[in-house]
């Protein structure tokens, strides 16, 4: 719904594990015509062919951090972007992936971050982690709230994780 309604220039998606998400949305990028993914992650061996070879994937191997000056040269200025937060999970590498991927949102734009449900819902993952990133983000940061909205039927592996740009 988010990407049909704003249609990003770009989907930065930091955290691709096998590019399964990666490749689902260039596919709908396909659908809609328009946006190319940006996949960032500390390695790709596990992600097949099929998503490396589509055209609009762009996969950068690294830490999403020092990778940023790379994104900012390939996105360029003035692009619509959604951010996806899906990498570590842990509180100190959520906390600084909001801080410097978030100036690439628009006001009316998403940053969303992933499995915000660690130790708030299912007792797995870095506690603390997500979800106290963002709680941590947001009372620093004016632009964004919380769009609670996007939680379809109260039901989310990201509580609190769709984070709206609103100036």
């Amino acid at each position: 719904e988010i990407v049909f309604e704003t249609k990003p220039d770009f989907i930065i998606e930091i955290g691709n594990f096998c590019g399964g998400s990666a490749l689902s949305l260039a596919h709908l990028c396909d659908s809609l015509g328009h946006g190319e993914i940006v996949g960032l992650d500390i390695y790709h061996c596990t992600v097949p062919e099929i998503v490396r070879n589509h055209p609009r994937i762009i996969l950068l191997e690294g830490d999403a951090c020092q990778l940023f000056a790379k994104v900012k040269e390939i996105i360029g200025e003035g692009k619509n972007v959604l951010v996806i937060e899906d990498s570590s999970h842990t509180f100190e590498n959520t906390l600084n992936v909001l801080n410097i991927y978030s100036q690439f949102v628009k006001p009316g734009g998403y940053f969303i971050v992933e499995d915000g449900i660690c130790h708030h819902g299912l007792e797995v993952g870095p506690n603390p982690g997500p979800y106290e990133a963002i709680e941590q983000f947001i009372k620093n940061n004016l632009d964004f709230e919380i769009d609670r909205s996007r939680e379809s039927f109260l039901i989310t592996w990201n509580p609190i994780g769709y984070l709206k740009r609103v100036r």
